[in-house]
């Protein structure tokens, strides 16, 4: 049988305030590393619903998405193992509530409060090129209606395969 090649479906949140992004800290098989509150898109949920869960584990922060600032695909090479992974991120931006007194997702150092200026000066910290790119599409006004992403009923099911 021929192998079926799979990208990773990921999501991350652009969260700005005052001239700053919400970021977070975490231990990665390369060292700590930042990025944008993000993860895997998960069986039984939507895109949407996927973001708001990330950014919550990962920041214990309430987010309410109001536009998709892009799509990004990029394979990824481990400088450490060589494996190779390709991920295909939806990133949204939106608004922030306030944080919530709950522990972060393992492997979450620390919530940061980044400028661009501050995010740009350190890219061997960022745990893809995509993190200063997603700003940069956010700066620049890149936005997608949510209603352009479409969610068959049959999605929302759990046990997908």
């Amino acid at each position: 049988m021929t192998e079926v090649w799979k990208p990773s479906v990921t999501v991350a949140a652009i969260i700005e305030r005052g001239g700053h992004f919400l970021l977070i800290e975490e231990h990665t098989s390369e060292g700590l590393r930042i990025n944008q509150p993000a993860g895997h898109l998960d069986a039984g949920e939507s895109m949407i619903q996927a973001v708001v869960r990330e950014t919550l584990e990962e920041s214990a922060h309430d987010f309410t998405p109001t536009a998709l600032v892009g799509t990004y695909l990029t394979r990824y090479v481990s400088a450490r193992t060589g494996e190779s992974a390709t991920y295909l991120r939806f990133a949204f931006c939106g608004t922030v509530g306030a944080a919530r007194n709950q522990p972060l997702d393992q492997g979450i150092v620390r919530v940061l409060w980044m400028s661009r200026e501050e995010l740009a000066a350190c890219p061997e910290r960022h745990r893809s090129p995509q993190v200063l790119q997603c700003i940069d599409d956010y700066l620049r006004g890149d936005r997608v209606s949510l209603s352009t992403l479409h969610v068959h009923a049959s999605a929302l099911t759990s046990g997908i395969k």
